[in-house]
C-alpha cells in the first residue's frame, strides 16, 4: 500500500478522540466534552465527505488513491464508524453518566424520574412547551413535512377513535434549551432532563382522539458538499444565503434515531430514500454536541480539569506603546499558553491611535460577539482606510461571516468576499502607520483564525514583524485579492495557490539533493493533515535519498511510513491532547542552515491548490530557537502521542522504563509560566471591548 484512504484515517483520527474520552483518570466533564466533539466531528464528516462518497458512488467515479472504490469506501467507513459510536455511546452510559451523578450532575429519563419530578415535568410541558410546538401530519400521498438538517425530531404513531394508524413529526425547537433543570436536589443531587424525553412523553396531548402507539426520536443529516454559484458577483451574499437554505431541504444521507418504533423508522427511511446502511440506532441521547454546555456548568469544580492559566508574553508592556515594542523586533505568540490579547489590542491600539491611516486584514473565522470586528468598525468610523477580506465559503460560519460583514459594511469598511473559486484561508494582517514624515507597515501572520473564544483552545502561533520585506509582500498580497494583478514575486512570504506548493516540492527536493550518509538531511514538520500525493511523493523520494523525515500530524494522514524502500526513514505521530492541535510548522536542516516556517495551509490539494494560503519564515534567530524547541517537545511526547505504523494502526506512546513521562502540552504550559504570571487570579485572559483612552 502506499497510500491510505483519506477518510479512514481521518476516521482514525476521531478514534484517537475518542480514546481521550476513555481515560478513566480525566475528570468525566472532560471525558464529555471529548464525546460532543467526536459527535460534531462526526455531522461534519457525513454531511460532506460521506455525501461526496455518495455522489461518486452515483456517477461511477474511480477509484481513490487507496485503490477503494466509492462503494468500498462507504462499506468500510460505515462500520469503522458504527464501531466508534458503540464504543462512545458505551462510555458515556456506563462510566460518564454514572460518574456524573455520583459527583451531583445527574440525568434523569422518563424511567428514572421521581414522582414529584414528573409532575414537574409535566407541568413545564402542558404550561411552556407544548404551546411552542408544531405537530405535523406525515400523510403517504403527501410530501414528508420539512425535517432540517441535523434538526432533533420526535415521531408519533397514533391510533384513532375508529381504529386507523396515522403518524406525525415534531421539530424539537432549537430555541428551547435541550437541558431542563430541575428544581431541588433530589439526595443532594442537581438533575436534568433531556427536552425530546419531555416532548415524547407528553406530546401526546397534541393529538387530542388519538391514542400514541409507538414513538422514537431521530434525526436526519443532509448532504452539505455543494458550493456557491461563483459567477454571481453581483449578490453573492444572496447567493451564500440560498446554499445555507438548500442545505435544510438537500438530499439526505443518514438517519440517526433512538430506539422505540421500527415502523416509524422503516417508513421515514423509505420516504427519505435511505438505506439500511445509512441508519443509526443511538442508545443515549442524539447529537452530543448539544450537550456541551454541560462541559462549562458552575458548580461542579471537581468534575472537570483545572482550568489552565493563560500568561502574557514578557514582550509586551502596558505601559509601551505596542509599534515600539515592534519597531525593536519580532514577537511570538504561542496560544493558548500566551495570551491573545496582544492581537485583540493591535487592532484596537490601531483603531485608537491618529498616526494609523490604513488596516487591512483577511477574516475567515471569528468569534460572534469579536472584539476584534468591533475595533475595525471604529476604526472605519474614525475615518480610518479599513479593509475586511471576509471569506463566506468558510464552511457552517457562513451566517455568521455574512452578518458581521455587514456590520462592516455599514461602518464604512471596505469589505471585499474572498475571490471566485479560491478560498481565502489565510491570516494574515496590515497596520500602516505615519512615523517621521514617512510610514511604516506593522503586520500579524498566524496559523489560526483571529477568533478570540478559539485561542482559549487552540494551539496556535501568531508572529508580529515590522520587517519592510514581509511588510512589502502583505500589500502585495492585499492587492492581489481586493484588485486586479499579475502575480508578483514576494520576496518572504510564500502564497498559495501561486507558489506554495512548488516552493515545499522545491525544500523537500533540495533535503533529499543534500543528503548523504555522513550528513542525512532532516524534515520535522507539523500539521493537522497530509493528503496531497504530490508532497507525500516527495517525501518518500526524501526518505530513500536518507533524509529523516519527523511527521506530527493531528488528523488525515495518507503517507504510510516505515515502510522498506519507499518510507523506512519518515516518523508520523499524532497528539491528541486538551488543546486542539492547529498549529502549522515546517523545519528544513538546509546543510546546516535550517529555515523554519510557520503557515496557515495544511498539506493537502484544496489548501495548496485551491485556496490563498501563506507560509511564512520565522526569521529572527531567538525566535527560530523557540520554534524548533516547540517542534522538538512534540516529538518528545510519551503522554498523549501516538505512532503510526505501515498496517494502519496508531499505537499509543508510553514512557520506556526508566524513562520520565513527557506531555507537551503540560510543558508549554509550564514554559509560559516561568515567562510571566497570569494576567488574573480567574485565570483567563482580558479582552478589552472598547479602545484604550
Amino acid at each position: 500500500m502506499v497510500y491510505f484512504n483519506r477518510d479512514i484515517s481521518w476516521i482514525d483520527f476521531n478514534e484517537r478522540v475518542l480514546e481521550e474520552a476513555l481515560r478513566q483518570e480525566t475528570p468525566p466533564l472532560e471525558r464529555l466534552r471529548f464525546l460532543c466533539i467526536v459527535s460534531s466531528n462526526f455531522n461534519e464528516f457525513f454531511m460532506v465527505r460521506v455525501a461526496a462518497m455518495k455522489q461518486a458512488l452515483r456517477s461511477g467515479a474511480a477509484r481513490d488513491p487507496a485503490g477503494f472504490s466509492p462503494e468500498d469506501q462507504l462499506e468500510r467507513t460505515g462500520k469503522k464508524v458504527r464501531a466508534i459510536i458503540r464504543r462512545q455511546y458505551d462510555c458515556l452510559r456506563d462510566e460518564i453518566l454514572p460518574l456524573l451523578a455520583a459527583g451531583g450532575l445527574e440525568l434523569v429519563r422518563p424511567d428514572t424520574c421521581t414522582e414529584l419530578q414528573r409532575d414537574y415535568l409535566e407541568s413545564r410541558f402542558m404550561q411552556e412547551i407544548m404551546s411552542v410546538l408544531t405537530p405535523q401530519r406525515v400523510e403517504e400521498d403527501a410530501p414528508l413535512p420539512s425535517i432540517g438538517n441535523m434538526a432533533v425530531h420526535a415521531a408519533f404513531l397514533l391510533t384513532g377513535k375508529a381504529g386507523e394508524t396515522v403518524s406525525a413529526v415534531i421539530r424539537i425547537p432549537a430555541a428551547l434549551d435541550r437541558i431542563i433543570w430541575l428544581p431541588g436536589e433530589k439526595d443532594g443531587k442537581t438533575c436534568w432532563a433531556l427536552l425530546e424525553d419531555v416532548v415524547t412523553t407528553w406530546g401526546g396531548a397534541l393529538f387530542p382522539g388519538y391514542a400514541v402507539k409507538e414513538r422514537f426520536v431521530f434525526t436526519v443529516t443532509r448532504d452539505a458538499d455543494f458550493s456557491v454559484d461563483e459567477k454571481r458577483d453581483e449578490d453573492f451574499i444572496e447567493a451564500m444565503a440560498e446554499v445555507l437554505a438548500g442545505r435544510e431541504s438537500s438530499k439526505p444521507v443518514r438517519m440517526t434515531y433512538t430506539a422505540g418504533s421500527l415502523r416509524l423508522r422503516d417508513d421515514l427511511a423509505r420516504r427519505l430514500e435511505l438505506g439500511p446502511q445509512d441508519l443509526y440506532e443511538i442508545d443515549g441521547p442524539l447529537d452530543l454536541r448539544t450537550l456541551s454546555v454541560l462541559v462549562s456548568v458552575r458548580g461542579f469544580d471537581a468534575l472537570r480539569s483545572k482550568p489552565a492559566a493563560i500568561y502574557r508574553n514578557a514582550a509586551f508592556s502596558d505601559d509601551e506603546p505596542l509599534w515600539d515594542r515592534l519597531s525593536q523586533g519580532d514577537v511570538l505568540l504561542y496560544h493558548p499558553y500566551q495570551s491573545f490579547d496582544p492581537v485583540v489590542r493591535f487592532f484596537q491600539d490601531a483603531a485608537a491611535d491618529p498616526q494609523v491611516i490604513s488596516i487591512k486584514t483577511a477574516l475567515y473565522r471569528t468569534s460572534g460577539d469579536s472584539p476584534i470586528v468591533k475595533a475595525l468598525e471604529q476604526a472605519a468610523l474614525q475615518g480610518k482606510h479599513v479593509t475586511a477580506v471576509v471569506e463566506l465559503k468558510a464552511r457552517f460560519d457562513e451566517e455568521r461571516n455574512i452578518s458581521w460583514a455587514n456590520r462592516l459594511e455599514k461602518a464604512g469598511v471596505i469589505v471585499v468576499y474572498g475571490l471566485a473559486r479560491l478560498k481565502v484561508h489565510a491570516k494574515v494582517s496590515l497596520v500602516i502607520r505615519r512615523e517621521t514624515g514617512s510610514t511604516r507597515r506593522y503586520v500579524h501572520l498566524s496559523t489560526g483564525n483571529y477568533n478570540d473564544r478559539t485561542a482559549k483552545q487552540y494551539a496556535d502561533i501568531g508572529l508580529f514583524t515590522a520587517n519592510d520585506d514581509i511588510a512589502f509582500d502583505a500589500s502585495i498580497l492585499f492587492n492581489m485579492i481586493t484588485g486586479y494583478s499579475e502575480v508578483l514575486r514576494t520576496r518572504k512570504l510564500v502564497i498559495a495557490p501561486t507558489a506554495l506548493k512548488h516552493t515545499l516540492l522545491g525544500l523537500i527536493d533540495r533535503e533529499a539533493k543534500r543528503s548523504s550518509p555522513e550528513a542525512p538531511g532532516r524534515i520535522t514538520a507539523k500539521m493537522n493533515s497530509l493528503a496531497d500525493k504530490e508532497v507525500i511523493d516527495a517525501l518518500y523520494r526524501a526518505s530513500q535519498a536518507g533524509v529523516r523525515v519527523s511527521l506530527n500530524i493531528r488528523g488525515i494522514c495518507m503517507l504510510v511510513p516505515g515502510v522498506p524502500g519507499l518510507s523506512e526513514n519518515i516518523r508520523v505521530v499524532s497528539i491528541v491532547d486538551h488543546n486542539l492541535e492547529h498549529s502549522r510548522i515546517f523545519a528544513f536542516a538546509n546543510g546546516g542552515a535550517e529555515e523554519i516556517y510557520l503557515s496557515s495551509a495544511d498539506w493537502m490539494s484544496r489548501n495548496l491548490e485551491r485556496r490563498v494560503e501563506l507560509m511564512f519564515p520565522v526569521i529572527q534567530e531567538d525566535l527560530k530557537a523557540q520554534v524548533s524547541g516547540i517542534l522538538d517537545a512534540y516529538f518528545r511526547d510519551n503522554c498523549r502521542a501516538r505512532l503510526l505504523g505501515a498496517d494502519g494502526c496508531w499505537k499509543a506512546l508510553a514512557p520506556s522504563p526508566g524513562e520520565q513521562s513527557f506531555r507537551a502540552q503540560e510543558a508549554f504550559l509550564e514554559q509560559a509560566a516561568a515567562a510571566e504570571r497570569p494576567w488574573t487570579s480567574r485565570q483567563e485572559f482580558t479582552v478589552r471591548r472598547s479602545p484604550p483612552d
